[in-house]
């Protein structure tokens, strides 16, 4: 399995991280773990837009499905 490394974290930022991992009962690589995954598991808007326009069912078109989408 690949793993990642990230250099050069200011103090603030881990020990934030470091908190919000043990208030969890989370190591922090854990804790990044399950943020990166959740992260790589929620579509971007232009992947979502992207889908959308792939897809062959159907004939609403992407302006009005847009405009249903903001209700």
């Amino acid at each position: 399995m690949p793993s990642v490394q990230i250099k050069d974290v200011p103090d603030h930022v881990h020990a934030v991280l470091r908190r919000r991992a043990a208030a969890q009962g989370r190591s922090l690589q854990e804790y990044l773990l399950a943020c990166l995954t959740a992260d790589a598991e929620r579509p971007t808007l232009i992947e979502v837009i992207e889908r959308i326009e792939h897809r062959t069912e159907g004939d609403l078109p992407l302006s009005a499905a847009a405009l249903l989408a903001r209700r």
